[in-house]
């Protein structure tokens, strides 16, 4: 059996619960779906409640179950953490966890590539010690405390993603994280449906530092809104990435057709390292890490060789091949920003290169201008044909010119069905939209067309 991430007693104190069964658990779980033997299920509120399911969690052999009452059909001498409250039962999990472990701890928040960068710290780190991590973008009220609750008390480095939808969100999931380094990857016109303003994200994004105390930001010097970061931070130790920065200062960027070689100057020091994936975007990730790495005390050096392993995760720039077609899986979401890195991902990809775009959803009034304002991108140029999908993305559509126009449909399912039509052997096909257009139902399409699989595994190249 594994070691016990909660004993019983340990749950108890932490949580002000009662419970009168005794227990170890290994784990931590608000899911049933994915909950394994020996964790804590957590019966949460969402759309359905989750005492429904505490029955099912415990035939499936959860430990305990963090609940406000005894469910119906469950024995009171079931092994029931009893609290108030559930969600400030886990919160306190995640407070007590945070306080008993001596790890060194990375808050990543910013508009694009919070999973990816906190993936690059996963590996970057690996070599040096143990790393604690959430396997999927788990950064919202429930993501940061699930993750934090489920950190070993012998964790070196734990990387903690915090994301946001509105103002207020980050600066109290930055204060139960405790972080000893705090990074914001970038800021983009995200979320504008619920800000008036870039500088209002700016300032919501550079939140994060409230949860600092005595510890070091890592802030973007290239983002528009660097005075506002820097305000915001003018009582903080800094360190700047980026092209312009004095710190960790981005040299040249050279993107070949699997990977990404880097040069940089980390601290007045040269640095010349490569991202195992293509991507000129991916560099300015790598050198958020490497300042972070450096923040906490860790070889640089190492973590940039380390960085040569890394590969971004699901939804986020994947590579596949589908027998003569190549694949660049970008669908989890989409921003102006990070549309315009996938774009220029495929722009100096080696076949003839098709994009297929969904809508970017929460941009707020200028939504339509937006849009209309990718058919300006450069990377156009070297872009063969563009399908869209959506209300929204028909605004580029119209605007683009004909011999790159391709098809609009109005859903992803629609375009799905015809995907066989719209691609041939020699393409390479980027993906990308947000999460909301629902772009994985073309990614499964593009996959059933033959056999997929992923890049690295078939020694091709796009």
């Amino acid at each position: 059996m594994m070691n016990a991430l909660w004993a019983m007693a340990e749950a108890v104190a932490a949580t002000g619960g009662r419970c009168t069964a005794n227990w170890n658990a290994s784990g931590v779980s608000i899911d049933t779906r994915t909950l394994q033997a020996g964790d804590i299920f957590v019966a949460l509120q969402d759309v359905r409640d989750g005492h429904e399911f505490v029955a099912q969690a415990l035939e499936k052999g959860a430990a305990a179950a963090l609940v406000s009452r005894v469910p119906k059909g469950v024995s009171p001498d079931a092994p029931l953490l009893i609290v108030d409250d559930v969600l400030a039962g886990l919160e306190a999990l995640a407070t007590a966890a945070r306080a008993r472990t001596n790890a060194k701890v990375i808050a990543v928040t910013g508009s694009v590539g919070k999973t990816g960068t906190k993936e690059m710290l996963r590996t970057a780190l690996a070599n040096q010690g143990k790393v604690h991590a959430a396997e999927k973008s788990y950064n919202n009220h429930w993501g940061v405390p699930l993750t934090l609750a489920r950190m070993p008390v012998e964790t070196d480095y734990a990387v903690i993603e915090i994301g946001m939808n509105h103002a207020g969100e980050i600066a109290p999931l930055s204060r139960l994280a405790k972080p000893d380094v705090a990074v914001v990857t970038n800021v983009a016109a995200v979320h504008m449906a619920a800000f008036e303003s870039v500088e209002e994200i700016a300032r919501e994004k550079a939140s994060v530092i409230q949860g600092l105390s005595g510890g070091i930001a890592v802030l973007n010097a290239d983002t528009e809104t660097a005075e506002v970061l820097a305000d915001v931070a003018k009582d903080t130790k800094v360190l700047w990435f980026g092209k312009t920065a004095p710190d960790f200062r981005l040299h040249d960027v050279n993107v070949g057709v699997s990977d990404t070689k880097v040069q940089a100057v980390a601290l007045d020091n040269d640095i010349t390292f490569t991202i195992g994936s293509a991507g000129r975007h991916l560099a300015m990730n790598a050198l958020a890490v490497l300042a972070a790495v450096h923040a906490c005390g860790v070889d640089v050096d190492i973590a940039a060789v380390a960085l040569s392993d890394w590969r971004p995760p699901s939804g986020r720039g994947e590579r596949w091949v589908v027998g003569g077609i190549k694949l660049i899986d970008d669908s989890y979401n989409a921003n102006p920003l990070s549309i315009g890195a996938a774009l220029d991902v495929l722009a100096h990809s080696t076949g003839r290169r098709v994009a297929i775009l969904g809508d970017m959803l929460e941009l707020g009034p200028d939504e339509a201008m937006l849009h209309h304002a990718i058919s300006e991108d450069e990377n156009l140029n070297n872009i063969d044909t563009i399908h869209c999908v959506g209300p929204l993305m028909k605004h580029l559509y119209e605007a683009l010119p004909a011999a790159k126009r391709g098809e609009w449909f109005e859903t992803s399912d629609q375009l799905a069905a015809k995907i066989k039509e719209l691609l041939t052997d020699g393409n390479v096909v980027m993906v990308k939209g947000s999460l909301g257009a629902k772009m994985g139902l073309i990614v499964d399409a593009i996959k059933n067309l033959g056999d997929a699989r992923p890049l690295n595994e078939t020694g091709g190249t796009t």
